[in-house]
């Protein structure tokens, strides 16, 4: 009956027309499949290795506002449920309907994805179809669980694994247990996971329907596939026209003639990440050779079968396999060591579709978001032109032709050496071993921050890029744009910026205001304080706190696992909440936690990061851990002790980001006042 089990499966299905193509019914037709050509967008890699807190759906979410302005889309972790009692980054899946992760709850992954898309930004979902985990009963390899969605139960058999799967030991398990299995694997073996037999039709209809349902009911914008190196291109090629996925992605690492026969292979149906492009750049850094970068040969190479190949490459500099991991077993680290600013100052001005790391984003956001500007001014889109200005061992300069005006990126520690004409460019941007020069074509003005959070008043510097040598700039600080009666200065005119303010700027030449931009400041002074984290009632017998610090060391507040036993507990609304303070002393400094029963005892999810107070509950349990509901935002009618803090000794009250208030607050929430934290 083993044997027979996938047949019976296959013919019941088509007997109630269930083997069908489920996308071509009920997608939209799109523009685009694979990449669209002229694309302008950047990408944010979303996650870095172990990024269980950075990039829980909920914590995405909160930063929509800020992402939603520079990266058009973000690609995300594999979502679904791998069945595992532990934290899993997700490529080992087992669930392809079940999204339940450990970056949250599928309901959480809903709201992200639409919070995003409302915003103008796509999700980018992580497809692991190489391969797939099963459940793992009773030592069987081929337990895959059956899975209904809109009616239709799918579930892969024996005969939907490659047949030389693990280097041959799962037909060695098979035969004694008496199992079949498929085809022969197409491609590169992975002994992690079962790998699948994309001949095999109920593999091809699960797959399909699995694609349906990111795409078109959780709302994913397109996909990134892993390790396609496992499978032909063909197959991309079959699912991505069947879904109409107009962006696509894969993960095929390998040299440069390699990725370009395989998007050959999907028919033009998916872009490929550029390896080559991040090996160039990685070897210009660490071995401190940047002729390296107009020398290489990588997808956007102009001088690549005459870079037609520049529309499907999603160019990178770092991302979670090549990160410094530490000592992983089995992992070799492959870091750029230095230099991580002008990576991406290279990588922001060429062609192709940029991928931001993560990590970098956090580490360098005001740079990022500056050349992320810088590009969308030129206009650089995916299929630009470049070429090389001056190359050396110290520095290399690049001009890179957009839809507006020409950009110059120079980089490298001797980039200091190298000008452009000066009339014909404008630097706009300079720091640690890179400059940006946009052409005065442009006719534009210029802002020297991004918008952005800082702790204290700042300078801005406005500048005019415009052919124009007589050209004014005009201003407003109120969010209105300004017209040529507006406050007028000229090209290099520095600002003080000491409050919150929306600024908008405009080039002012012959009595006309064009090309008006704009940037939001928030001005948030930092002052030390403590943040409270309360956990409702979850009625265990005791209820442990562990708590460490986003140093890069993960230091420990609370001792080792399983942390310390908290017992203060005060009462909000008739309602018991356990509850623990922790200073911050440090606008930078931020803290992760989790609750849990005790050693080998329930725990929640990874928690963060935490600076202010936070009130949580238990939710569901997934993946053998307990999900937490954030409920800050909506306590209210709180009754409690007041609490000692480091905040303000006048007699002003605060709120608790530290904005002064006029007169004493009437509305609910925590306050700080005469240096206690106060809840009304």
């Amino acid at each position: 009956m083993k044997r027979i089990s996938h047949q019976l499966h296959t013919l019941c299905a088509a007997m109630l027309g269930l083997v069908s193509l489920p996308c071509a019914t009920t997608l939209h037709a799109q523009a685009t499949v694979g990449w669209p050509s002229n694309y302008g967008g950047v990408m944010l890699q979303g996650f870095s290795w172990d990024s269980y807190v950075d990039t829980q759906w909920s914590n995405l979410e909160s930063q929509a506002d800020e992402l939603s302005k520079y990266f058009s889309l973000i690609w995300v972790p594999q979502s679904g449920n791998c069945n595992a009692t532990s934290n899993v980054m997700g490529y080992t899946p087992v669930y392809y309907f079940n999204q339940n992760s450990s970056f949250g709850t599928e309901a959480q992954l809903r709201s992200m994805i639409s919070t995003f898309k409302a915003k103008g930004t796509g999700i980018i979902a992580d497809v692991v179809i190489n391969h797939r985990n099963n459940l793992g009963v009773n030592s069987s390899w081929v337990d895959y669980p059956a899975e209904t969605y809109k009616g239709v139960t799918y579930q892969m058999t024996s005969t939907d694994i490659t047949s030389n799967d693990d280097g041959g030991k799962t037909k060695t398990w098979a035969d004694a247990n008496g199992y079949t299995l498929g085809n022969k694997d197409e491609g590169e073996d992975w002994s992690g996971c079962r790998d699948l037999d994309h001949t095999s039709s109920n593999v091809q209809t699960i797959i399909k329907a699995y694609e349906d349902f990111l795409l078109n009911d959780l709302g994913y914008t397109g996909f990134r596939y892993d390790m396609v190196k496992g499978f032909y291109g063909s197959h991309i090629k079959d699912y991505n026209t069947t879904c109409s996925v107009p962006f696509s992605v894969g993960e095929y690492w390998d040299s440069n003639a390699k990725i370009k026969a395989w998007i050959d292979s999907t028919d033009k149906k998916s872009a490929a990440f550029d390896f080559q492009f991040r090996y160039a750049v990685r070897d210009a850094i660490n071995k401190s050779n940047w002729a390296t970068l107009g020398t290489s040969q990588y997808l956007v190479n102009n001088n690549y079968n005459s870079g037609s190949y520049k529309q499907y490459a999603v160019t990178f500099v770092e991302n979670h396999d090549m990160q410094d991991r530490g000592t992983t077993s089995g992992y070799t680290p492959d870091p750029i060591k230095k230099d991580t600013l002008a990576a991406n100052a290279y990588l922001l001005a060429m062609p192709g579709t940029p991928c931001v790391f993560l990590t970098h984003w956090k580490a360098y956001k005001e740079d990022i978001k500056a050349m992320i500007n810088a590009r969308k001014a030129a206009g650089i889109v995916n299929t630009s032109s470049y070429n090389t200005m001056r190359s050396s061992s110290t520095y290399y300069a690049v001009l890179v032709k957009g839809n507006n005006a020409d950009l110059i990126a120079a980089v490298g520690p001797g980039c200091v050496n190298y000008t452009p004409s000066a009339a014909t460019y404008k630097q706009i941007l300079s720091g640690y071993h890179y400059a940006y020069y946009l052409s005065k074509s442009a006719e534009t003005p210029w802002v020297s921050k991004p918008s952005g959070t800082f702790e204290k008043a700042f300078d801005v510097t406005l500048q005019a890029v415009s052919a124009d040598d007589n050209a004014k700039l005009v201003y407003t600080l109120d969010g209105t744009d300004p017209t040529a009666s507006s406050t007028a200065v000229a090209d290099g005119t520095t600002l003080n910026i000491s409050q919150s303010c929306t600024l908008k700027v405009g080039l002012l030449t012959n009595g006309t205001v064009k090309n008006i931009i704009s940037r939001d400041y928030v001005i948030k002074a930092f002052v030390a304080h403590t943040a409270t984290v309360y956990l409702k009632d979850p009625s265990w017998s005791t209820v442990y706190f562990y708590a460490w610090t986003n140093d890069g060391k993960n230091t420990q507040l609370l001792g080792g696992w399983p942390g310390t036993a908290t017992t203060a507990t005060t009462t909000i609304n008739g309602q018991k909440w356990y509850y623990r303070s922790f200073d911050i002393n440090a606008s930078d400094y931020s803290f992760n936690i989790i609750f849990d029963q005790g050693k080998d005892k329930m725990q929640t999810v990874d928690i963060g990061p935490i600076s202010e107070d936070k009130f949580y509950e238990l939710g569901a349990v997934s993946n053998g851990k307990y999900t937490i509901n954030d409920l800050t935002s909506s306590v209210t009618g709180i009754s409690s002790p007041t609490i000692t803090t480091k905040r303000s000794t006048d007699n002003a009250w605060y709120t608790i980001s530290g904005m002064r208030l006029n007169n004493e607050p009437t509305q609910h929430g925590v306050y700080i006042h005469q240096g206690k934290k106060i809840m009304k």
